[in-house]
């Protein structure tokens, strides 16, 4: 069933486990999200984000993505993730999404707040939730790495001001976190999430989950994390089962799908499981 962010992440916050949020440009993809998340009985997200366009656009994405989000048994929230724009997160509201991350992270503080409160105020008299960002999560690789990422991670005392002035619904956090493939074991500063977590009092998200160990999730699900954002572990899989394919011999793409979804869903299943989420539906 479609839902919005809030009726997955609330109960999240409330039991102290953790909602998944996959990015998924493909059928396969969506699939392997969605029939493991039905066959574990877990609520879950899933979505595009501005990055992704590129590859699949957005209202291409939505063909695939909202009727299978419709037609799911348990809760789905259809999201979109790391929009730059207003224009962007008003397509996304338009193509049917119940969710946005307008993400202004990068913009002087108040001009982020300004942004975002303006966001919230037309998304919510549509129904539609909203994430915001603040501090910076950087990238791994790429033009979005940042050389100190300590000099960005959010302060609390200035995330509650954010949260206060915004109305977000739910803030996506920096404490050593990072989009991409890690090259080193990151550090989360957990002892940040959990002040933030006190102050706040709305469901904190996680970017860059791919690559951190089991028990970082533990202990930042535990402290306060209610969204983690997963998307580079489940592509990866989805190559090594597309490569598990060929080694066995396949030699047409129709019967390398299962073989992708698979992998994939495998993945999937590991996150819930981690996550907590298993029959919360």
């Amino acid at each position: 069933m479609l839902v919005t962010m809030n009726d997955v992440l609330y109960p999240a916050k409330e039991g102290k486990y953790g909602v998944g949020y996959f990015n998924a440009v493909t059928l396969e993809q969506a699939r392997a999200v969605i029939e493991t998340a039905e066959e574990l009985r877990s609520p879950v997200m899933i979505g595009t984000a501005d990055g992704l366009n590129g590859f699949v656009p957005l209202k291409e994405a939505t063909w695939i993505l909202k009727p299978l989000a419709e037609q799911a048994s348990v809760p789905v929230a259809l999201h979109y993730d790391h929009g730059y724009t207003f224009e962007t997160c008003m397509d996304a509201v338009k193509n049917g999404f119940t969710s946005v991350m307008y993400d202004c992270s990068t913009l002087p503080y108040e001009e982020n707040v300004k942004a975002l409160a303006e966001m919230v105020k037309i998304c919510h008299v549509m129904g539609i939730t909203v994430e915001g960002e603040l501090g910076h999560v950087g990238d791994n690789e790429g033009s979005g790495k940042l050389m100190n990422p300590s000099d960005y991670f959010t302060d609390p005392d200035v995330a509650l001001d954010f949260v206060k002035r915004t109305g977000v619904d739910s803030l996506a956090i920096a404490v050593g976190n990072a989009h991409g493939d890690y090259k080193f074991p990151p550090k989360l500063d957990f002892e940040r999430i959990k002040v933030i977590s006190d102050l706040v009092g709305i469901p904190l998200v996680l970017h860059g989950g791919s690559g951190l160990s089991d028990d970082d999730f533990r202990k930042a699900v535990s402290l306060g994390i209610c969204k983690i954002n997963i998307f580079t572990d489940i592509d990866k899989a989805g190559r090594n089962g597309a490569k598990k394919a060929i080694d066995a011999g396949v030699t047409v793409m129709r019967e390398m799908l299962e073989y992708e979804r698979n992998a994939m869903k495998a993945v999937v299943r590991e996150k819930l499981t981690l996550f907590g989420s298993v029959g919360k539906a």
